[in-house]
Order: C-alpha cells, then structure tokens, then sequence
C-alpha cells in the first residue's frame, strides 16, 4: 500500500479516502466541495471525513513542531519496537 496504493490489496472505499487524504496533506487550499463526492460513492460519511482531515491535520502539525523544535529523531530501532507495541496492544496504553 505504501509503495502504490492503486494496486494494494485495500478496498475501493479505503483507497478513496486515502486518495483524499493525499490531496489534504499536499493540495488543501485547493479542496472544494465537491471533492467530498467521490468519498459519498465510496460509502463514507461526513464523521468520517472530518476524522480523517483531522488525523492528516495533526500529524502534520506534530512533524513540523518536532523538526523546528529540535526534538532528537528516534532510531530505526526504537520505530520497530514502537511498531510492535502498537500493532500488539494498540494506541491506547491502559
């Protein structure tokens, strides 16, 4: 799916909002109402929409805080088990 996401095992609902997603992260100021409507074909719905603009959003903002703040880059080691933690219990720590 990273590498192309057009001939990913995803569904068609899921692709579309990806595609949508990667018009938010790279062309915003040019997303118009009616951009919202091959989303409605696919199935989703105005929540989902918004959460997904939300989603994009935020880590778009904690990247570009992280980078000026000058928080450290974590290695590729501590992005591994950081992955296994989350695709074992998920992101809610209890």
């Amino acid at each position: 799916m990273i590498r192309d996401l057009e001939t990913s095992a995803l569904s068609e609902k899921e692709k579309a909002l990806l595609r949508f997603v990667d018009r938010v992260n790279h062309h915003s100021p040019q997303i118009a109402a009616e951009a919202m409507q091959p989303l409605y074909a696919a199935g989703w719905d105005d929540a989902a929409i918004y959460y997904a603009i939300t989603v994009c959003a935020l880590f778009n903002f904690y990247n570009r805080w992280v980078d000026a703040s000058g928080v450290h880059a974590l290695s590729d080691e501590t992005h591994r088990q950081g992955g296994k933690r989350s695709a074992n219990m998920g992101y809610v720590r209890k």
